[in-house]
């Protein structure tokens, strides 16, 4: 739908209305990743919406894994998506624990 609003709250810029924004988006991701598997691993109905953890994993096409993994709210009337809030990131592959990226993200004391 051309109301269709998606809110991506880590990353506010990424937000977007309409549902052209949706077909470019995948488009671009079957593009780049035509593998691409996504699996919603559980969620909850409550009313209208419907909270998911989701999982999309593939190959991009220069070889690289592709994993992304979290967390996608939609709000749902008529039986159709009218909004979403995207927590949906990369997963960060790197050896670094919890601590280091405490410290990282909030500075040193």
């Amino acid at each position: 739908a051309s109301d269709y609003l998606n809110e991506t709250p880590a990353h506010p810029a990424r937000g977007f209305t309409g549902s052209e924004q949706v077909r470019r988006n995948w488009t671009e991701i079957f593009g780049g990743v035509p593998d691409v598997r996504a699996r919603v691993l559980r969620w909850v109905v409550d009313g209208d919406t419907i909270w998911g953890e989701w999982e999309m994993a593939g190959t991009r096409r220069d070889g690289r894994p592709h994993l992304m993994r979290g967390v996608i709210v939609f709000g749902v009337r008529d039986g159709r998506a009218k909004w979403s809030r995207f927590y949906l990131e990369p997963v960060d592959d790197s050896p670094d624990g919890v601590e280091p990226t405490v410290h990282t993200q909030v500075g040193a004391r």
